[in-house]
């Protein structure tokens, strides 16, 4: 085994940074965020408007600047996470309908195939002799033998007839 000197990257950990882009935009679109966020403008304005003015650190006179600066940078960053997450959905889309595809043309084709051996076994069964047909064979075939026997029977007796005559 060979050692390297550089460390490689592991196949699963190339992805993270997308499932984690998946997981915020996810996340982004739930109730709870849209709550979590309103709170946390309703704390971050409250503090700042009713706190001393020493502990304040946003001022409500200039409009609560920091706090515009923090959810535009919070949506300078949630575009491009949810724009990049919805890339990976239709990727995955693009290849969850190839395999549709595929699955379809499969099953085309291998219902062509069941249609082809479902004809192939009605024609066979035309060819097969029925119940009443053997019947009607078997019938016929004992009269045959039943008429062979009678005319068996008859020569018989005739030749019992003719040997004895010749005897006496």
């Amino acid at each position: 085994m060979r050692t390297r000197v550089l460390p490689t990257r592991r196949r699963g950990r190339g992805d993270t940074f997308g499932r984690a882009t998946e997981g915020i935009a996810r996340a982004m679109g739930t109730p709870w965020f849209l709550v979590g966020l309103t709170l946390f403008c309703a704390v971050w304005m409250g503090y700042n408007a009713l706190a001393p003015k020493s502990w304040q650190f946003d001022s409500a006179a200039i409009g609560f600047t920091a706090l515009t600066l923090v959810l535009s940078l919070q949506a300078s960053y949630a575009a491009p996470l949810i724009l990049l997450a919805q890339n990976r959905q239709d990727d995955r889309d693009r290849v969850q309908f190839e395999q549709d595809r595929q699955r379809a043309e499969r099953n085309l084709a291998d219902t062509e195939y069941l249609a082809r051996e479902v004809v192939a076994l009605r024609l066979a069964m035309r060819d097969m002799a029925s119940k009443d047909f053997i019947r009607a064979e078997l019938r016929s075939l004992l009269e045959e033998l039943d008429r062979r026997d009678a005319d068996g029977a008859g020569l018989a007796g005739f030749a019992d007839e003719a040997g004895s005559g010749a005897r006496g």
